[in-house]
């Protein structure tokens, strides 16, 4: 059982370019109705490690200072900007630079704020559309304790009328998190599509189960199970996609789910899922906070 959360708290990483700030825009259309604390960070230390080989001790310490003052002024850019677009009373904004790598950094800052959510775009400032994730947005949904909401470029924001949940009910969820796309859900009267994707029928107690525990965990929202029998289980989702126009996708992370291959990096090169929607990745682990 959780208490209430009188905010929500969303860390949203940036590096400072137009996918970062468009996540940034979509998080808070899709909160605009919650008071919520907007945690924008930078994480600064991949600039200064690269040329570090070059640098003395002292030119070391001068630059890690200016680059965080010149973050600090981009945050404050970010957060003038963002405020312009989205007047909203019930949102408030924190700037945090840190001189760390970005997971560490976003697991550090969701931990201690005990935030419910990360939200980046999907590719950042180098933006190669050759990959479906840049590499920071890749590490952070494979190893963050939080969900992550990964936007596309350039998508705009529109109400959630429709959320796909692709499972083949094996895992125990984290209550927690499938509370966060149900409260999404109710906020935006969405209906809730449950993709079984398998040649074979849900059979097993544990499916049953867990079948019944995400219905539970749903309760007062529209549902709507499915089933797929599909050789590809990219060609199933992207399909689904289309078919019933999603606005929404979420998906697991865990070592014993089809997300998890399809993040591996021998494969992702080669990863043919390319979701045109927002896409969440629940994360299938406990977490340690700070206020535990």
């Amino acid at each position: 059982m959780y208490s209430f959360r009188i905010m929500r708290k969303i860390v949203v990483p940036t590096d400072f370019s137009e996918n970062a700030f468009n996540a940034l825009r979509y998080a808070s259309e899709l909160f605009k109705y919650e008071q919520s604390e907007f945690l924008l960070l930078h994480a600064y230390a991949e600039e200064i490690y690269k040329d570090e080989k070059d640098l003395t001790e002292d030119a070391f310490k001068s630059i890690k200072k200016d680059i965080m003052e010149a973050s600090n002024l981009q945050l404050e850019k970010i957060r003038k900007k963002i405020t312009a677009l989205s007047p909203n009373p019930k949102h408030t904004y924190k700037l945090v630079s840190s001189f760390g790598l970005l997971v560490d950094e976003v697991n550090d800052l969701i931990n201690k704020e005990n935030a419910d959510v990360a939200v980046m775009g999907t590719r950042g400032k180098t933006n190669d559309r050759k990959i479906t994730f840049g590499s920071n947005t890749l590490q952070v949904i494979k190893y963050v304790q939080s969900p992550v909401l990964c936007i596309p470029e350039n998508y705009e924001f529109k109400t959630p009328e429709n959320i796909l949940f692709p499972t083949n009910f094996l895992l125990p969820y984290q209550r927690r998190e499938l509370k966060l796309v149900g409260e999404i859900a109710r906020k935006f009267c969405a209906k809730i599509h449950l993709l079984h994707i398998s040649k074979f029928p849900i059979s097993s107690l544990r499916q049953r189960d867990n079948k019944l525990f995400m219905e539970d965990a749903f309760h007062e929202i529209r549902l709507e199970s499915h089933g797929r029998d599909a050789f590809s289980k990219e060609d199933a989702i992207n399909k689904f996609i289309d078919q019933y126009q999603i606005d929404l996708l979420v998906m697991v992370n865990s070592r014993q789910t089809y997300l998890e291959t399809i993040l591996a990096p021998s494969t992702i090169d080669k990863i043919s899922l390319n979701p045109k929607v927002p896409f969440m990745v629940l994360q299938n682990f406990s977490r340690i906070t700070e206020n535990n």
